[in-house]
Formats: C-alpha cells, structure tokens, sequence
C-alpha cells in the first residue's frame, strides 16, 4: 500500500469504504474474488479498492490479538503476523509503566504500533521509531484512530539518539526473506546491538526459546504466555529486573507470575494420584521445580517436565490430571489394554519419548466408544502410560 492511499483511507469517503468491505466480507466469508467484485462495484479506483478490501480482511484477521480495536487499525500481512497479542503487550507496559511512572519509552522498530499503542495506554509517553514509510504511517494512524498519545518518526533504531527517553524497548526481527533466523547475530538489529542496548534501561522482545547462557548477568529473562501459548521472552535491563527468571501465564482469569524466588527445588518421587503438566512459560523459564513445590509434590524424572503430587490442586501454572491407571507402555499391549477399555478417542500426551501421536494413534486402530487420555513419559528413565482424565 503506498502512503497516499492510506492516508486517503483515513478519511471520511475512505472510511465508508472500508466499512463497506468490511460488510461485503461479513457478507461472502471465504470468498475474496466476490468481496473484491462487490468493493469495486462502490470505488472504481483499483487501488484504494484493493487497498479497502485487503484492511477489511487484515481486520477480521487481527480481531484474535486486538479485539474490538482491531476493526478502527491498520495492518500489512506481515507486520500483522510478526506484532504481539495486545494482552502480552498490555501486561509489558504496565510493568514498565510501574517501574517509570509517566515516563517516556521509545519503542525501536515499532512497526504498525502493537506495542506502541500499549505503552500509551499505560499511561506512558510513547514515541516509535521504524524504518519502513509505509508501517511508520500506520502506526501513527493507529494511534489516532484509537484516540491516543504518541509520535512515530522514520529513522534507524542503531543510530537514535537514546539520551532524551527514560527507557527504549526493541524486538529485533528474527526472520529474513529465506525464513527464521536462529543465530542471534543474524537478527536485525544483530545480539551485539541487544547487548549494548541492555546497558542502559530498556526492555528487549527475544525468542522464547533463547538460551539460558545467552542472557548477561543482571539482567532479568521474562517468558510470557497466553492461553497456553508460549508468546515471547522479553529481557529486562539491570535497571529494570527484580530476579532473573520469571515465568508469566496469562489466562482467561488474569494474569500469574512466578520467580526463581517461588523455587525451593524438588526431588523426584513415585507417581502419585496427580500428575501436573507445567505451562510452556515455566517449563522455558526453568522453574518446573517451583511448580512442583506450589503442588506439594515431586518430579517423575529428573530430565522431564511433569510433576507428580498425591494431592489436587489449582494452579495457572500447570494443567493438572487425575492418574487413573498405569497402562503398559509396550503399543501391543497398551493397544489390548485400550481395546478392553472400549477406548475409540484418544488424546495422547508425551514428553521425553520418541513417540509420534498421529502416527501411533493409526496404529492403535481403536474403535470403541468411550474417549481417554493418556500419557507416554519416561519415569525414573523407564517408558511409561499413564491413563488420566483432566480436571
């Protein structure tokens, strides 16, 4: 989209047309040829029709990480799949924004204002900063389309002046145009730019699956998930941290936290009545042991994330099971034991085995009408199955 045409979006005949192909999508789900036909029908310009019926799709599409926000913003493909759910992003901002109280952030590479629109929100003065013209333009209309404060510059983020803000925050691109890039120093900004960043106060978006290795002393490693979902790490400067890993699960009830200070350790035991399965953000943080803890409970390996209790409990941090029964392990005779359950739908859960669900539930062949859930886990190094019902 070129800038012209978005800027002609954000007025008021460029308005009734998106509203027009945002009903016309409502109208033939699936279908863009016939949305495309019916938008062109209303504006003869091909441009801004293409442009109004690509928004209205980027919107339906955005809804699941801005809600009701995201039919007033604006969006590319791209810069909509790489922005943060603004729940994530919400929870990032206020926690900046109790650390720094009405103070001032520069978010580096701000894209389309996902998490611009955020630390507005929180009250904090946002400012953005992104190389691209086009994202630049739709950040700042997305700011003023959602009524908030904040100015978005086109400028490179390695070589802004830093002095001026009370924080920065960054989330480097970690793709290129042949995909994911794993090695840090490929990253846009590159690891080196990270570090040097994290010197001063700032806050900086990383994969969640960076390692433990790679984050300096001091510094504090947040993994954040939603719903279930293991979203990002985010590094915290010295100036920033209160410990140095922290898991964050967010959930339909709120938001939970837990720190290495939440870990006593844990030993491994026998599996009791109660197996727990730890959220992604607590098993990357490394603090499987603090949930085991919170369960009054144990590990069932050393090497593997599940805990055991022989007590129930509630927990955000991990989904818990009831054990119902030790099932053979070898597919012959868990297939026969399944079989004399009358199991035909069967979830299956594994971790630590060389086992492929898909493919080992074609293989079960089971027909009965009854629906079960099992686990394959090694316990104290031995294969195990574990029937379980979820609580």
């Amino acid at each position: 989209m070129e800038i012209e045409t978005l800027a002609w979006l954000q007025t008021t005949e460029g308005g009734r047309l998106l509203v027009h192909a945002a009903q016309a999508w409502a109208d033939h789900p699936g279908d863009p040829v016939r949305v495309a036909s019916v938008v062109r029908r209303l504006e003869p310009d091909a441009e801004k029709a293409a442009a109004a019926t690509t928004q209205a799709q980027l919107r339906e599409r955005a809804a699941a990480k801005f809600g009701e926000s995201a039919t007033r913003m604006f969006f590319t493909p791209d810069a909509l799949e790489q922005a943060t759910r603004s729940r994530v992003a919400e929870h990032r901002a206020t926690r900046l924004a109790a650390a720094i109280p009405g103070g001032s952030v520069i978010d580096l590479g701000c894209g389309i204002g996902g998490d611009l629109l955020a630390f507005a929100r929180a009250g904090l003065i946002a400012a953005g900063l992104e190389s691209d013209p086009v994202r630049a333009a739709m950040a700042q209309a997305n700011l003023a389309a959602l009524g908030l404060a904040g100015a978005v510059q086109v400028g490179d983020a390695t070589t802004v002046d830093l002095s001026g803000f009370d924080a920065a925050f960054a989330d480097p691109a970690r793709r290129s145009g042949r995909g994911r890039v794993f090695d840090v120093e490929g990253w846009t900004p590159p690891w080196s730019w990270v570090l040097a960043l994290l010197t001063r106060r700032s806050l900086v978006k990383v994969a969640p699956g960076i390692g433990h290795e790679l984050v300096p002393p001091g510094v504090e490693a947040e993994w954040v998930s939603d719903g279930g979902d293991v979203k990002e790490a985010v590094l915290w400067s010295p100036s920033l941290s209160t410990t140095d890993r922290r898991a964050t699960v967010i959930g339909e009830r709120g938001l939970a936290t837990i720190t290495e200070e939440d870990d006593p350790g844990a030993d491994v035991r026998d599996v009791g009545a109660y197996l727990y399965e730890p959220d992604g953000a607590v098993i990357r943080a490394g603090l499987v042991t603090a949930v085991a803890a919170g369960v009054d409970g144990g590990l069932v390996d050393p090497h593997i994330a599940y805990v055991t209790s022989d007590e129930s409990f509630r927990t955000p941090f991990a989904r818990g099971y009831r054990v119902l029964e030790h099932l053979p392990y070898r597919e012959k005779q868990l297939r026969a034991a399944l079989h004399e359950r009358g199991v035909g739908r069967l979830t299956i859960k594994k971790r630590g085995v060389q086992v492929v669900p898909e493919e080992l539930r074609k293989r079960l062949a089971l027909k009965g009408e009854n629906e079960a859930t099992v686990v394959l886990t090694r316990v104290a190094g031995q294969g195990t199955a574990l029937l379980v019902e979820p609580f």
